[in-house]
């Protein structure tokens, strides 16, 4: 397609610029995974939902690379090259280390930071399940963080096939408490409510 100047000559009409071009700044979009603030699987699903958004996600879902002969083979090094830059700027710096190397595209990163988190299930399960089980209150700075390193560790159990459901979660909320809760711990014993309930019986 082409517009015509005032003297009749065509010109080529410009090719839009593609979405991931107007991202600035990756971080304001998607959090720093580190594995324990962040956790992998709500990493994945942010960077996963801007990767849709930014017209990207053929870069790390396994769609086959053009091959170099074929014309947009160049666009999308380039492209795969910011996509890459978006991974390695949205993980903390160990992780950062672990994942790093030359002349990779964004799919290799993707799947070797998968796994870093998935491999090792097992072990991880223990460990996950150990400091989920032992959490007290006591070990917190508020309620707030206590209920939230509790949902944090569940979302860790979940990527290892070992998901919490919200009766355990609740139970494991109310045997953290310090002896001064035992009235309330018992009506939630007693009552089996939902997660948002029982945190609102607490406070």
């Amino acid at each position: 397609m082409s517009n015509k100047t005032p003297s009749g000559e065509a010109t080529a009409t410009p090719k839009p610029l593609h979405p991931v071009y107007t991202m600035t700044n990756i971080q304001n979009k998607v959090r720093v995974l580190d594995g324990i603030n962040v956790t992998y699987s709500a990493w994945v699903k942010l960077f996963t939902l801007h990767a849709k958004g930014y017209e990207v996600l053929p870069h790390i879902d396994g769609t086959t690379t053009p091959d170099k002969t074929d014309p947009t083979y160049e666009s999308w090094v380039k492209i795969d090259a910011i996509v890459l830059q978006w991974i390695y700027g949205t993980l903390s710096d160990d992780l950062f280390v672990r994942i790093l190397e030359a002349d990779t595209t964004a799919r290799d990163a993707w799947v070797r930071l998968q796994n870093v988190f998935l491999n090792n299930k097992g072990s991880r399960a223990a460990t996950l399940e150990h400091s989920f089980t032992n959490l007290k209150l006591a070990a917190c700075f508020s309620m707030e963080e206590y209920c939230q390193k509790l949902k944090d560790l569940s979302e860790q159990l979940k990527e290892v096939d070992q998901p919490c459901n919200e009766a355990r979660m609740v139970m494991q909320l109310v045997r953290g408490l310090p002896p001064e809760y035992r009235v309330v711990a018992s009506l939630i014993n007693q009552q089996s409510p939902k997660w948002d309930v029982a945190r609102d019986m607490i406070e």
